[in-house]
């Protein structure tokens, strides 16, 4: 039995309680965080948290985020605190922001993924972190099955979860929309291993230049320091194609491929930032902050739209177009058309 707690409205001091005797006791809990939605459990609690990796069907290798609702929690769980991660806690927490830092001893290697590393965020929605307080430090990945697309809504959560874990917090839809920017400080220089909520350029004036990943534009990698580097990502049932180029370009190449697939009899979706003639149309929005609210939630209405093919507008990789690329990009399995 899965209990659904209604916080639309605000934040609820009593519900939090119930959810967070949950979380001490070694249930899983989803709640809204300003990215995504994340799923649940005592950091600390390795047999909770092996639930989360059985509830997804997630890798063991694939290592979690930990969430924290005070700088002075990082001391436990981190050997060393660099002087760039207390830079950009100052201007950056709470926020989207994840470091990847030297882990202690008390983390168990079920969070890390087996790895001598910890990520740790601090969540800036009000209800992450009452419920963080009101119980402990939470291990959360995004709330979806393994591969699939990270909910924005709660009902994206039931979609997924219903009758398979504890408790859900109805908070509305996420603000942000994709996951949180993770920054490695345990290498030589501070390496971005996945873009996300807080925009890189925001980053390096503050700590100055960063290093990109080879895995942030799709390189394989044989050891994950962080979720998203390993294995398929966001990808909804139906295939998705990304149209790559000058937008002028891409909204002709968008209507090409239109008519290709269905010239083979293929019921087809657009998702983009300007009406286009399809057989379902998801609109993204206007600006760069809306496509990264929207993509997710995309993929998924069209994905219950019964669409086969899902043809996505690329954006240009500035700002959160970074973070919007990278997630369509592992969508589309680098199915890229470049018009």
């Amino acid at each position: 039995m899965t209990i659904v707690i209604n916080m639309r409205d605000g934040l609820d001091e009593m519900k939090i309680s119930v959810a967070a005797k949950l979380i001490l006791d070694g249930k899983l809990v989803a709640f809204p965080t300003e990215t995504v939605y994340g799923l649940g459990a005592d950091a600390l609690n390795g047999e909770a948290v092996k639930r989360i990796f059985e509830a997804k069907g997630r890798p063991a290798d694939n290592p979690l985020i930990i969430h924290i609702a005070d700088f002075s929690d990082l001391k436990i769980l981190a050997r060393e605190i660099p002087k760039e991660a207390k830079l950009l806690a100052e201007k950056f927490w709470p926020g989207p922001l994840t470091m990847v830092l030297p882990r202690r001893e008390e983390v168990p290697h079920v969070t890390t993924g087996g790895l001598d590393t910890v990520a740790v965020r601090m969540p800036a929605h009000p209800i992450a972190l009452a419920l963080i307080r009101a119980s402990t430090m939470i291990a959360a990945p995004s709330a979806n099955i393994s591969g699939k697309p990270s909910p924005t809504l709660a009902e994206h959560v039931v979609d997924d979860f219903y009758g398979r874990i504890e408790a859900i917090i109805d908070g509305g839809e996420t603000k942000v929309g994709v996951e949180s920017t993770v920054l490695d400080l345990t290498s030589e220089r501070p390496t971005l291993l996945r873009p996300g909520g807080l925009p890189l350029e925001d980053i390096e004036r503050v700590i100055g230049e960063v290093e990109i990943h080879p895995a942030v534009r799709g390189k394989l990698v044989n050891v994950a320091k962080a979720p998203g580097m390993k294995y398929k990502h966001y990808s909804p049932n139906a295939q998705v194609v990304v149209v790559e180029g000058p937008r002028e370009r891409v909204r002709a190449g968008i209507a090409e491929l239109v008519e290709q697939y269905h010239s083979k009899g293929l019921h087809v979706g657009v998702m983009a930032t300007e009406e286009t003639e399809a057989d379902e149309f998801f609109y993204l929005g206007n600006t760069t902050e809306e496509v990264a609210r929207n993509i997710f939630r995309a993929l998924r209405e069209l994905d219950k739209r019964g669409v086969d093919v899902i043809i996505a507008e690329g954006i240009e990789e500035r700002g959160l177009g970074l973070a919007v690329m990278n997630r369509l990009r592992k969508a589309a399995g680098y199915r890229i058309v470049r018009a």
